[in-house]
């Protein structure tokens, strides 16, 4: 029988929407009891009879409504508020007026602050700016005059809410920072296990496949080179990770949720690495250090497209059976990327004879590039010992064109 895997999710604020369920039973029985207790002073008792008959039936009926993020909808919010508000505003109809004069509570008492904090923890603190002030309002409206005691109440509430709304909203971005950060851990190890399958099975097998075809010659040997060329883009596909996979996290009604996602950054450096893996092959060897090469964008797009140019020219002119070999050397001041094949060689004078016909492959697709980075790239041959091309770009390539093109 398989297992059944538990889903677990994490939420910082099922505990606070629990504390305001009970909090809004609590302070719905405090309301009633004071009005009990001072029920033969008030000016018309049936008025507050009537508003705590229908305080306890919507504190009672409601509370799955403030048991989460997603119950707890705007129009939800704004009728409970208006419960709370109407109580305020039903004060001096119910009470005589020395009671509220001498700082009397309001029917529905500290119960108001429950509203408002429902609103901090769904909205964060804006929403509990508003709530708090709306309720701020209604409380001068119904005293008459900005007396002492209502000042302080009404500050109260309104720091209070505003405090918890900023904690939520703080306490969601932790939630989201640990939820991305343990499924990328969970990724990671995933795509590890994964490695270590592949590598003990299928890249031995072509690796096999590669040198026993070469053993064999013939129509084994196209085989065991296809088998290597797999093989290296296969590698290369499971040890990578120089593009890094995005992900963000946002809130759900049960904890947070974590999508992957596109995350643009056009402004950044990039690794020079991840432009350059590509050309990698079963006659492309690539060399780099183990840290990120960065350069800004348009450098490194410059600087990789410089070497597909030396690449072609190297499957263009020294056969199908020629090897090259990429090494790329991070210095203190610049990157060096040197291309490097076991081809003939290029005769003296030929490239000065293909400038001249027209044909400026080296010239614009190599040194040109180079030349509007600031950079160098250098060619040496020996015919019949193969090509070497050396290019260099100083680090801070690029970024002043970036600036330029965008003031223009």
């Amino acid at each position: 029988m398989p297992k059944r895997e538990r889903v677990m999710r994490m939420s910082v604020e099922l505990p606070l929407w629990r504390a305001l369920t009970g909090y809004r039973v609590l302070t719905m029985l405090y309301a009633i009891g004071l009005c009990a207790t001072a029920y033969s002073r008030f000016a018309r008792p049936w008025v507050a009879v009537a508003y705590f008959a229908v305080l306890f039936v919507w504190t009672l009926a409601t509370l799955p409504r403030v048991r989460n993020a997603a119950s707890c909808t705007r129009r939800f919010l704004a009728a409970d508020l208006t419960v709370a508000l109407a109580g305020i505003l039903l004060t001096p109809l119910a009470d005589n007026h020395q009671r509220i004069a001498g700082g009397g509570p309001t029917l529905p008492s500290i119960w108001t602050a429950g509203s408002v904090l429902a609103f901090a923890i769904k909205g964060g603190w804006r929403w509990a700016a508003g709530a708090s002030t709306a309720v701020a309002v209604v409380n001068l409206v119904e005293r008459g005059s900005p007396a002492r005691d209502t000042v302080h109440n009404v500050i109260l509430v309104w720091v209070a809410s505003i405090a918890i709304g900023y904690v939520v909203e703080v306490a969601r971005a932790s939630e989201r920072t640990l939820a991305r950060a343990l499924e990328i851990e969970a990724a990671t190890r995933e795509r590890e296990r994964l490695a270590r399958d592949i590598h003990d099975g299928v890249l031995q097998v072509l690796a096999m496949v590669q040198r026993r075809g070469a053993v064999l010659g013939g129509e084994a040997a196209e085989l065991g080179r296809l088998a290597g060329e797999q093989e290296v883009a296969l590698r290369t596909l499971v040890s990578g990770g120089l593009l890094p996979v995005s992900r963000v996290s946002e809130d759900a009604s049960a904890g947070a949720v974590v999508r992957v996602v596109e995350e643009p950054d056009d402004d950044g450096p990039l690794d020079l690495r991840a432009l350059l893996a590509p050309y990698a092959g079963a006659r492309v060897s690539l060399a780099e250090p183990g840290a990120p090469v960065e350069l800004s964008r348009p450098a490194a797009r410059e600087l990789a497209a410089a070497v597909g140019a030396a690449l072609d020219n190297v499957r263009r002119h020294a056969g199908a059976g020629a090897r090259a070999w990429i090494l790329v050397e991070d210095e203190p001041d610049e990157i060096v990327v040197t291309v490097r094949d076991d081809g003939p060689g290029i005769p003296e004078g030929r490239l000065a004879q293909a400038e001249g016909e027209g044909r400026l492959g080296v010239a614009q697709s190599i040194r040109g590039r180079l030349r509007d980075l600031g950079g160098s790239a250098e060619l040496v041959s020996v015919p019949g010992q193969g090509t070497e091309v050396e290019l260099k770009v100083p680090k801070g390539a690029g970024r002043a064109r970036g600036k330029k093109a965008e003031r223009r």
